[in-house]
């Protein structure tokens, strides 16, 4: 999964879009809380950016909160165990997406173009045990997760999801669409009742993908999608 987040910067705002990755990589859970960052040379190789720029980009979410550098045979950099709650633009200053109606109305239906063809891609497809595996394991993580993990394991659940599409291009796009979702779900309550009816959902669509049923797939997907939409436009359009 990270191999899709973790993808070369373009030119112009190198430490910008380093400082993202790595933050989208560490928010929708690819690494989670004290789990460990590929080596530096590995990272500056996947980004496409020098070291120089890594190291800065590092350092500054290592002053945010999100990252910690250790040294040593088992050292390396680590994502914090508590990660910041504060807003991820203030790392680099640059202003938030504007809040209104209109952008609730554009996330909600890009998500819902991304996620329900990556549902019915992976239900389609022949997936491997150790596909069928990485999935359940998704599943189980995310059922029953604390409040203060929820969101992120959720989001580990949705791009394990578009990873078994089987079209790699598509997990960035997802990626970017849950991000903003994310941005989204951080100005409402969070809701227990919500979680416990999202975990129902997300058993559905899990149980149509190693079913190999796409089109029940799709169904359970889009109301999962509903009832987030639902949620976000009560509370903010």
């Amino acid at each position: 999964m990270t191999d899709a987040l973790l993808r070369p910067v373009r030119g112009g705002n190198a430490f910008e879009e380093t400082v993202q990755r790595l933050l989208q990589t560490i928010r929708l859970g690819a690494v989670g809380p004290g789990e460990r960052l590929p080596s530096e040379r590995e990272l500056a190789v996947r980004l496409g950016v020098s070291r120089d720029t890594l190291r800065e980009a590092i350092a500054a979410l290592a002053d945010a909160g999100y990252l910690i550098s250790r040294r040593g045979r088992y050292g390396g950099t680590f994502v914090a165990d508590e990660l910041p709650t504060g807003g991820a633009h203030e790392v680099t200053d640059a202003s938030p997406e504007p809040l209104s109606p209109a952008a609730v109305v554009d996330a909600l239906a890009v998500r819902a173009v991304l996620e329900t063809g990556a549902a019915r891609l992976a239900a389609a497809r022949a997936l491997t045990a150790e596909e069928r595996e990485r999935l359940q394991s998704a599943l189980e993580e995310s059922s029953g997760a604390a409040s203060a993990d929820y969101r992120r394991l959720d989001s580990r659940l949705h791009l394990a999801i578009a990873e078994l599409a089987g079209a790699p291009s598509l997990v960035p796009l997802v990626a970017d669409a849950r991000t903003r979702i994310n941005r989204l779900l951080d100005e409402i309550p969070l809701l227990a009742r919500n979680i416990a009816h999202s975990d129902e959902q997300h058993q559905r669509v899990v149980g149509a993908i190693l079913a190999g049923r796409p089109d029940e797939a799709v169904a359970a997907m889009q109301e999962h999608l509903d009832g987030t939409e639902a949620l976000l436009t009560g509370f903010l359009a």
